[in-house]
């Protein structure tokens, strides 16, 4: 039985691999395909956000569904349309199929991805439990650094269509094992669903994700920027009113009012807003400032990619003895520092950028795991789908966010087609470096003491060691 969850874990850790790659795997890709396909500059934004737009957007429905319909059940349905759709993009010979193609990769992964980790959550306790999300938090950060190196391999090699066609036989492997390895999971025993707050929050993240998107395109004070950031709002706010009146809600308002599940909320939302942030700076800094092609960009980011990993596995063994305050808290001053080194923008690639980089994204790594790790270790396992789907969500909206901001920090050096300068690089790097300090900070605050980590299998919302 110990032998097959390490089994099952690894099998669902190399699935969320595959759906985190697919964020970044395009980047690299993206001027292949807009000659193969005739797609204009706009047309390639949008085969970069839909993936992003529809994944973020429906996974509070996703986790859901998990808890509804059985964990196992869900994510299988959504590994069969991920498989497929990843099919149809490397197939497409249109921009329009493709585009079509990613926002069908994002509703397989909506439903995927809560499902998964709903799955770990309730299969491991105690310290196998640490170790089995310190494993999945890994993942988070080390697909997205391996989704630009996958693509600068794949485009370099076989074409831009194997970053899609790369999907295909992992997802059928998937679909042979995990049904004889996972036991059928079902939810709390309920069929029914909150279809108006399904739709509300889905169109609210849909919107919010949209909007930050845009502004890194049109600017923050832009007309669309605004009204869109604040339909989402408006959207928010009238889901918080319908889940309060609904008799079986999408969601418990209380479990996302409890200290430890704010705390982890923020967590996720600033490192992989630092991280993706840091991804979208360093890119253009290596291909258009210092000359490094495609695959030589994404060779560099493979120590990247190792370093969260690490970073991860680090923090877990850190959690037990130091807590999830102190972890965090140590993990933003250790980013910060790797992004203050950044700014320096030395001639070197080994003694000017990588070592701030691999040191910034050493620190991330442990937020990852304190992140998952405070959510999901206080909520009943009921609901253990649906808090899966909220983590994973704001692992999307930092993401948004981090390009987003970065986009409009470094404008000096990222207007028109053309890079022009450095100013803007250094500046984008600064502001990573003051909000991990300033996250710190605000870490030490905000995310509970306590070294022991609770078991979602106790029906209870509340984390033995964690303040409320």
């Amino acid at each position: 039985m110990r032998r097959s969850k390490w089994l099952v874990l690894g099998l669902l850790a190399f699935v969320q691999f595959m759906l985190v790659v697919d964020i970044t795997v395009v980047q690299i890709a993206l001027p292949s395909i807009g000659s193969d396909l005739g797609l204009g500059r706009e047309a390639l934004t949008w085969v970069v956000t839909t993936y992003t737009l529809v994944f973020g957007g429906l996974m509070i429905l996703g986790g859901r569904l998990a808890d509804l319909f059985g964990a196992r059940r869900t994510l299988l349905i959504g590994l069969v349309i991920f498989t497929a759709a990843s099919a149809a993009a490397g197939l497409a010979g249109s921009g329009a199929l493709l585009i079509g193609g990613r926002a069908a990769q994002g509703l397989g992964a909506a439903l995927l991805s809560p499902a998964a980790l709903s799955i770990i959550t309730t299969t491991f306790h105690d310290k196998d439990r640490s170790r089995a999300l310190g494993v999945w938090a890994a993942i988070g950060g080390a697909g997205a650094a391996a989704g630009v190196l996958l693509g600068g391999l794949l485009t370099a090699g076989p074409g831009w269509q194997w970053v899609f066609f790369v999907n295909v036989p992992i997802g059928v492997a998937g679909l042979v094992l995990l049904p004889r390895l996972v036991p059928d999971q079902y939810g709390a025993g309920q069929r029914s669903i909150d279809v108006p707050g399904a739709l509300l929050v889905t169109a609210a993240t849909g919107l919010l994700i949209y909007g930050l998107v845009n502004a890194g395109e049109a600017g923050w004070g832009s007309a669309s920027t605004v009204g869109t950031l604040l339909a989402a709002a408006a959207a928010y706010g009238l889901f918080l009113v319908v889940e309060a009146k609904t008799a079986l809600p999408l969601m418990d308002l209380r479990t996302m009012s409890r200290r430890p599940v704010v705390s982890g909320m923020f967590l996720m939302l600033v490192a992989t807003g630092l991280l993706l942030g840091l991804f979208f700076l360093t890119s253009p800094l290596l291909q258009e400032v210092r000359g490094y092609s495609a695959l030589e960009t994404g060779l560099v980011f493979l120590p990247v990619a190792l370093a969260i990993t690490a970073g991860a596995q680090v923090g877990g063994h850190l959690m037990g003895r130091f807590g999830g305050r102190a972890v965090a808290a140590g993990s933003f001053v250790v980013t910060a520092i790797g992004a203050a080194l950044l700014t320096q923008l030395g001639e070197s690639i080994w003694t000017g950028v990588l070592p701030g980089f691999l040191l910034a994204a050493f620190g991330i790594g442990p937020v990852f795991v304190t992140a998952t790790s405070t959510t999901l270790a206080n909520v009943p396992s009921a609901e253990a789908g649906v808090a899966s789907g909220v983590v994973t969500t704001f692992h999307e909206l930092g993401g948004s966010i981090g390009v987003a901001v970065m986009s409009t920090v470094a404008a000096a050096s990222l207007a028109g087609p053309v890079v022009s300068g450095t100013d803007g690089f250094a500046a984008g790097y600064a502001a990573c470096a003051v909000a991990a300090a300033v996250s710190g900070a605000v870490a030490l605050v905000l995310v509970p003491g306590g070294k022991a980590v609770a078991v979602a299998g106790h029906g209870h919302g509340h984390g033995h060691g964690h303040g409320h």
